[in-house]
């Protein structure tokens, strides 16, 4: 940060302004020069290698800090005072050089080629006044070579298939080979994944369910519909503006007052690319936020990652999500992939003189506790403006992949019940083996908790929400329940366990029950040829939510039989505190689990006693920036009556909350 902050201009409002982000953008590109092959056609950027390999990766550097370049320099009309485009050419002519020791990897070599090919086919579309149509007639042939690869390709079951319609839109643009069959069937395919509000599944899972919701709903799908219309010099398309536009209307609330994005979801080491359809919004007028409200939103997000350490002191983004997390990656992220954060700077395609950077800012909100169901992905998001917070209540969102057969765990950005601005999943390997944070369970004999599986929806209301899942024990070698082999790993099927949230202010009365399983999960008829089932008697477990800090002496315990309160130094609190079945309290500290500080500590309640079938336990759980705003007598009274479950409040609000099976208290 220390870097940054001294070679780019002092923030001079609130709210950003346009030439912050030209400096921004600036710092970045200067920062990786030093990684750049003597041809400039591979940047090998520092960090973990990719599954794909450093060859590919170094494709990646290019790619994704050319697409940077091109939106600073199509922004400026082809202004280039640092000379960026002379580089880039000349990586351009090294990397489609069959000859050159610097030659990229055709898609036909790497995969992952796809990706880089879609990034650098945008960044000439934006650029080709200055870039392409100056370009020696050779080189461009070599590049359409380069690109021609994916012509007629298929398998593309999530945001890829716009990576194609991306570089077979330029092909067409430039004369060179396309398929229309490919862009129908790849129509078909979006349309298939479309689920409503603006939100598209990221991919089917396991069982053909459209429930893999995250961040790609927004720097994929609805990015690239109006990168791909822009170089085909058309606006966008009437049903992607209008889902732009719902999109928008409900990602505006995912983004805390402080700029902090949710956390959640897989590459989330994108950061700021969270912004990229607040930008394409602006940039087809296809959304519902005002200019100086997106210009307000925008450069909170930017100045959030900026403070939080996610420019290193070389001037580059680490892997991570503040600072370096090399956990936080997945295996087909490598050192240059964070530079998918460049979709943050779209904005700079707006022209100074553009209501974005010039409308007043707007007033920062204030008010009463928001929550906003989101009927899509399942989730009930909870915004209290008082101390910046959004938290989401996950009903309806799994990702689920895995074969019904393999051992598994729980993915922990996906299947955990509450996800924040401020806080984290844990991702030691202890912490995914073993979930404990916003997470519900039964406890084994060994304590060990269970595992959700595929999220089965229940109810989503104005205030309440409910899901249910099949839930397993993971065993893994030397665990109690593995078997007498050096390489076991195995599951143990257990019942169907029903989760629900009812939300007041701050407050999340969380309710848990379970059932035997309706079917077997393996789908034989004969059970014990699958995983075998625990057999039980089983214990209530509710986790809260965890709080990270710099130092363990940063958080102040406050613990009792039926409750555990953490106070962090800056006010920031979690707290559990049963109601109903749940008589044993802890807290679990880890070292190294969580992205946004070494320590983290995660509050639990848990039951002595086993828990019957239909037999409710419920806890209060509270994430707060404002402790004044926590009461933790709120609830009194949890009735179960049916099929529904009767939640009475202090000051005499009542919840009907359907159980959607016979519940007992």
């Amino acid at each position: 940060m220390a870097a940054l902050d001294d070679e780019t201009p002092a923030r001079t409002a609130p709210d950003g302004g346009r030439q912050r982000w030209l400096s921004v953008a600036d710092h970045l590109l200067r920062a990786v020069r030093p990684y750049a092959s003597p041809g400039h056609a591979l940047l090998a950027l520092p960090g973990p290698v990719s599954a794909s390999g450093t060859w590919s990766d170094g494709l990646e550097g290019y790619a994704r800090t050319f697409l940077l370049a091109a939106f600073r320099v199509g922004g400026e009309r082809g202004a280039d005072p640092d000379g960026l485009l002379e580089r880039y050419a000349s990586g351009l002519a090294a990397g489609t050089d069959p000859a050159s020791p610097e030659r990229w990897p055709r898609m036909t070599e790497r995969r992952q080629a796809v990706v880089e090919a879609a990034s650098v086919a945008v960044a000439l579309a934006e650029t080709r006044p200055w870039l392409w149509d100056r370009l020696d007639e050779r080189v461009r042939q070599r590049v359409v070579d380069w690109f021609a690869d994916i012509v007629g390709t298929s398998g593309y079951r999530n945001n890829w298939l716009w990576f194609q319609d991306v570089v077979e839109g330029f092909l067409a643009e430039v004369g060179g080979p396309w398929s229309q069959d490919d862009l129908d069937r790849n129509d078909a395919l979006r349309e298939d994944l479309y689920v409503g509000d603006g939100w598209y599944s990221d991919g089917r899972g396991r069982d053909g369910e459209r429930q893999s919701f995250d961040h790609y709903a927004g720097w994929a799908w609805h990015l690239y519909p109006l990168l791909h219309a822009r170089l085909r010099g058309r606006r966008l398309g009437a049903v992607h503006a209008q889902r732009l536009h719902a999109f928008l209307d409900q990602a505006r609330h995912l983004v805390g007052t402080s700029g902090a994005p949710l956390l959640q979801g897989r590459s989330a080491t994108y950061r700021a690319a969270v912004l990229a359809p607040v930008w394409a919004g602006a940039l087809a007028d296809a959304t519902p936020l005002d200019p100086g409200e997106t210009r307000a939103l925008a450069s909170g997000v930017l100045e959030h990652f900026l403070a939080a350490g996610a420019v290193d002191a070389r001037g580059l983004l680490p892997v991570g999500w503040h600072g370096p997390f090399p956990a936080l990656r997945q295996l087909y992220s490598g050192g240059a992939s964070p530079y998918w954060a460049s979709k943050a700077f779209l904005g700079l395609l707006l022209p100074a003189d553009h209501a974005v950077w010039t409308a007043p800012a707007p007033a920062v909100r204030t008010g009463p506790p928001e929550v906003v169901a989101m009927p899509a992905p399942g989730w009930l998001v909870v915004r209290t403006p008082r101390d910046g917070v959004v938290r989401v209540l996950n009903h309806g969102s799994d990702r689920v992949l895995e074969p019904t057969t393999a051992p598994r765990a729980d993915d922990p950005f996906y299947r955990r019940l509450g996800y924040s601005t401020t806080t984290s999943p844990q991702l030691t390997r202890d912490a995914v083996a073993a979930p404990l944070e916003s997470h519900t369970a039964l406890l084994d004999a060994a304590g060990a908790p269970s595992h959700r599986d595929a999220v089965r929806r229940v109810h989503l209301g104005a205030t309440s929400a409910v899901s249910r899942s099949d839930v397993h024990w993971l065993d893994l070698p030397g665990s109690p329940a593995a078997a007498d082999h050096a390489a076991w790993a195995g599951v143990r099927r257990g019942p169907a366990l029903t989760t629900a949230s009812v939300v007041h202010g701050v407050h999340e009365l969380r309710l848990a029950w379970w059932r035997p399983a309706a079917h077997d999960p393996v789908g034989r008829p004969d059970a014990s040829a699958a995983w075998p089932a625990d057999p039980g008697p089983w214990r209530a477990h509710l986790g809260g939510w965890p709080l990270a800090v710099a130092e363990r002496g940063d958080v102040h315990v406050e613990r009792t039989v039926d409750r555990v309160v953490l106070h962090r130094a800056d006010g920031t609190l979690s707290a559990v505190r049963a109601v109903l079945g749940l008589d044993e309290s802890g807290v679990t500290w880890r070292d190294g689990a969580d992205p946004l500080a070494r320590w983290s500590a995660t509050p639990w309640l848990r039951g002595s006693a086993p828990v019957a079938a239909g037999q409710v336990v419920a806890a209060l759980v509270v994430l707060a920036g404002t402790p004044a705003d926590v009461d933790l007598d709120l609830v009194s009274a949890v009735e179960a009556r049916g099929a529904d479950v009767v939640v009475r409040w202090r000051d005499g609000r009542t919840d009907v909350v359907p159980a959607g099976t016979e519940v007992a208290a």
